[in-house]
């Protein structure tokens, strides 16, 4: 580390806690990529959480005369959030939002991520302007720093067009709440040179007739290319001109600690369509008409973007018939009621009626049809880096015309990359507003490709700006990808305002230096990002970061782009030399990568490209485990005696809790798992007691059952916990509940002996976990007749493995499906009025049945709490017992959003021991609650 950033660490240790300054390879490596194609490792990386740590962090960078960058969530795309510098990342003290007047405003921290600051907002039936296609990742921090817009947003509905105030940071550690009348006067007082020096630039602006005309111009299309110079056009007050300028300025000019928006309308009534032309000229001509039509998006589609998904499921079969020439656009129409959406629909038919498509123009309101037409879109871009070639980098640029120069504008795109062979790049974009994306990939390993990319966007720029005037950058910001290109967009005297409003906001440059200006002309082909091959599992990753929201050890550790991004620098030392940073790379791994890796899969659903790097996780446990291989194999071969003996162990801790207390067991527990160097786990007192048994000879296979019923082993040896109102253990409540419901549930006789094999899968024991498996699935094929009675397994994430690899005759049911198909038909529910938490399990979420739990429990509950920022639980089979941290970060929200329930439900049994420890409510199986409000309706009728 250089010596001024080691002094500033140094002075900074005084002001944010010591486990928040990261100065390690594998956290600085890690936290410091983004989504672009850029590599910078920060020289440290900061974690805040409150304004007055970014207050001093910005007082010693100026005492130090160090770099700050700002980051976020990290999914921007043109280099704007890396650094070799400082890297000042968002910890979780910025994730507070408050609705504002009815929903007319919504006042939101940089920490929020766009889609909940629209779940917020969704009672109200309204959301925020800008929808970024990486809603679900991105936070508002780094919405407003780039001016993020998207597929609907247009240019009137950015955060430049929808801001109502800001709270801002400045170089000199000011602190100015644009919204607060107060700090304006005080601003106006402590700051008038400043904000003199903006009136000034606006005054020389309107002096200049051309400048001005140029400005506005600049601005009917998207454009994120440079600063937000309309501010200078648009505003009179100099604090609406900073508070503008600060929007879309990538960090450059200060720090953004609040955003108070105007939101806009979320229409209930939607429509689109999906439609086919000849050629790529027509399609263009259609989008110039459709401009003038009531339409909400148009969204455009080559004929190779298009080629690039046909073969997906679901895609309509005509894709495959299309020739070379073809292209599409995706139109949605939207309204307030059925009514207006109708008129919308008829008057954007007319201005089709002169344009002939290949398929009949058919709009539909149908929600699947319309998910399958924007699964087609949103599905372009992960295509193609799924499919690139391994050392590759996928990128992804944006551009904008003027709508009616489209057309010429596609056709010469496309010659641009045959002349420089990009042979499998695809262009697609929000073609109202003229935002056309282009995505190819790019060896950045040879310096000849370097030189190709160079003069393929020289070419590039040539064209948007030269011939078509239009924007280098539509929405994903200037970063360091265009800061060489600013000037030739805007021209020398725009430039050199730019520089201006640089050194007013930040005289030191001390935040993120050659980030959208830049005295380097070749900063975007510098620090290109290396992506060796890692393993077969994670290759196609593109580091979007689209999965770090879901993961439960964000918080914690390091999550799955970050773990890929490690993997891949391990590998590639291994291959091409370990260097002195290597040996402790790979020893922190092992714990930040793989031990706090909850594998819960969850990541492959938020992935572009599908990826469950969980299975990295998997695999990396079996490599380093195969020693232990014999072991697991005596596991599966005893497992009946294993589950005895483990039914014992908690009877046992049982015995012991009664005779010395819960306050003594802690503590014991807590000397046992030191010495025993973390193998034995920490006891508390939302820790199971032993299942109270079954007989099940009771319930042997007779032709009057009704379904085959395997309790899982967690049923089967962990009871409730002692403090539970209901001391009966799974298996018993759901026989008394099919009882109840005139359900006969027979079991297998031999249960004991069996598993599903998670347990050792999650070890890495592939082998041994499949066997287990196999001899599970032929008894309950046996139990079953061959698939013609049902089979009811008791917790979900059973339920989920089995269905892998599950005979196809079998009918498994989760106790979801179970409960909803066959008992609540044939019970009489009263609801209780006491809030409940519901907790979804990452299986049930794998397995599409979240909604049908909350449909349950608010069949039970006339109050159902979901906490919105508990994805999973990160109990991860025992790693709740051997790493209660990550079950702790996973939960650490949990206390505050369950407040006021008096219980929770679940479908796991070990999920629910991390619930009711950190929501301090009891949690249990759904199972139990349906069973405390129901009766039978035979029952019922008699009554």
């Amino acid at each position: 580390m250089k010596d001024n950033y080691r002094d500033f660490a140094s002075d900074l240790a005084e002001v944010v806690a010591e486990d928040r300054i990261i100065t390690d390879p594998l956290r600085t490596l890690a936290f410091g990529t983004d989504a672009s194609f850029y590599r910078l490792i920060p020289q440290l990386v900061v974690t805040v959480i409150n304004e007055q740590e970014v207050q001093a962090i910005i007082g010693l960078a100026r005492k130090y005369g160090v770099h700050l960058t700002f980051r976020a969530a990290g999914t921007s795309l043109s280099g704007q959030a890396v650094t070799d510098g400082v890297l000042v990342r968002l910890g979780n003290g910025w994730n507070q939002a408050q609705v504002l007047n009815g929903g007319a405003q919504l006042k939101v921290e940089p920490g929020v991520i766009g889609a909940r600051a629209n779940q917020i907002l969704a009672p109200f039936a309204r959301k925020i302007g800008p929808d970024p296609a990486s809603i679900s990742a991105c936070k508002i921090g780094g919405i407003v720093a780039n001016n993020a817009s998207g597929m609907c947003c247009g240019t009137a509905q950015n955060t430049y067009q929808t801001l109502a105030s800001m709270r801002i940071v400045l170089a000199d550690g000011t602190v100015l709440d644009t919204g607060d009348e107060a700090s304006c006067k005080a601003f106006r007082e402590s700051h008038g040179d400043m904000l003199d020096k903006l009136s000034t630039l606006r005054e020389k602006v309107l002096n200049n007739p051309a400048l001005s005309e140029r400005i506005v111009n600049k601005f009917r299309i998207k454009n994120t290319t440079g600063y937000s110079l309309n501010a200078l056009v648009d505003f009179s007050d100099p604090i609406d001109i900073m508070q503008h300028v600060l929007v879309g300025s990538e960090g450059t000019l200060g720090f953004i600690s609040e955003v108070v928006y105007h939101t806009v309308e979320e229409h209930a009534h939607k429509a689109s369509a999906l439609l086919i032309f000849a050629n790529i000229e027509q399609t263009s001509r259609a989008v110039t008409a459709l401009s003038h039509a009531p339409v909400a998006a148009v969204e455009l589609m080559d004929r190779a973007g298009l080629r690039s998904v046909e073969n997906k499921p679901g895609m309509p079969e005509y894709l495959k018939t299309l020739n070379d020439e073809a292209a599409a656009l995706l139109v949605e129409v939207r309204g307030v009621s059925a009514q207006e959406l109708d008129e919308k629909l008829s008057e954007t038919s007319k201005v089709l009626e002169d344009f002939d498509t290949l398929q009949p123009k058919l709009f539909t309101t149908d929600k699947d049809t319309c998910a399958l037409y924007w699964n087609i879109r949103k599905g372009l871009f992960p295509a193609v880096g799924a499919v690139r070639q391994k050392g590759t980098t996928v990128i992804i640029e944006d551009v904008a015309f003027p709508v009616e120069n489209l057309a010429e504008a596609v056709i010469e795109l496309q010659a641009i990359f045959k002349k420089y062979r990009y042979d499998e790049a695809i262009i697609f974009g929000h073609a109202l507003a003229g935002n056309l994306h282009f995505v190819f990939t790019q060896n950045f390993t040879d310096p000849a490709e370097i030189q190709r990319y160079s003069d393929f966007m020289d070419d590039v720029c040539e064209l948007v700006v030269g011939r078509y005037d239009g924007s280098l950058k539509a929405e994903h910001g200037t970063g360091r990808n265009m800061a060489p290109f600013v000037e030739m967009e805007w021209g020398t005297q725009a430039y050199e305002l730019m520089w201006e409003i640089k050194n007013i906001f930040d005289p030191q440059t001390l935040f993120n230096p050659d980030v959208i200006l830049t005295h380097n002309k070749q900063v975007h082909i510098e620090n290109l990002k290396p992506i060796p091959e890692a393993d077969d599992l994670v290759d196609p990753c593109i580091e979007c970061g689209f999965c770090e929201p879901v993961c439960p050890s964000k918080n914690l550790t390091i999550t799955p782009r970050q773990r890929i991004v490690v993997m891949r620098e391990l590998k590639r030392q291994e291959r091409e030399g370990k260097d002195g940073d290597y040996q402790t790379l790979l020893e922190n791994y092992q714990y930040m990568g793989v031990d706090t890796c909850a594998a819960d899969g969850l990541c492959s659903m938020a992935c572009p490209v599908g990826i469950n790097t969980g299975d990295l996780s998997r695999k990396l446990r079996s490599e380093r485990n195969r020693k232990h291989a014999g072991k697991a194999q005596w596991v599966a071969d005893h497992f009946g005696g294993i589950s005895k003996a483990s039914r014992t162990a908690f009877a046992v801790t049982d015995f012991t809790r009664d005779l010395i207390g819960d306050k003594a067991l802690t503590a014991v527990s807590k000397v046992a798992k030191a010495v025993t160097f973390n193998t034995t786990p920490l006891w508390h007192d939302a820790m199971p007691g032993a299942a109270e048994q079954v007989d099940v000879k009771l319930h042997a296979i007779s032709p009057a059952t009704d379904l085959v019923y395997f309790p899982s082993c967690a049923s089967r040896t962990m009871g409730p916990a002692p403090a539970d109102n209901d001391q009966r253990s799974l298996m018993q409540v759901t026989l008394d509940l099919a009882n109840k419901a005139g359900l006969n549930l027979a079991m297998l006789a031999d249960q004991e002996q069996h598993c599903c094999g998670m347990p050792l899968e999650s070890k890495g024991h592939f082998e041994q976990a499949d066997a287990m498996r196999e001899r599970l699935n032929q008894a309950l094929l046996q139990a079953s007749d061959n698939g013609r009675i049902p089979v009811l397994i008791d917790t979900s994430p059973c339920v989920f493995r089995m269905t892998q690899k599950l005979d196809e005759r079998i009918q498994l049911l989760d106790p979801i499906r179970f409960a909803n198909q066959h008992l609540l038909p044939r019970l009489e529910v009263t609801p209780v009025t006491d809030p409940v938490a519901v907790h979804v399990t990452c299986s049930t979420t794998k397995q599409g049945l979240g909604d049908e739990l909350i449909a349950l429990a608010r069949h039970c509950s006339t109050q159902v709490v979901v906490p919105k920022d508990i994805i999973c639980c990160g109990f991860a089979g025992d790693k709740g017992f051997m790493l209660p941290e990550l079950n702790a970060s996973a939960l650490a929200p949990l206390k505050e959003q369950a407040s006021g329930c008096t219980e929770g439900i679940s479908t796991s049994r070990t999920c629910e021991i991390g619930l009711s420890r950190h929501a301090e409510i009891p949690y249990h199986s759904m199972l139990y609650l349906l069973d405390r409000v129901s009766r039978s309706k035979t029952a019922a009728q008699t009554h």
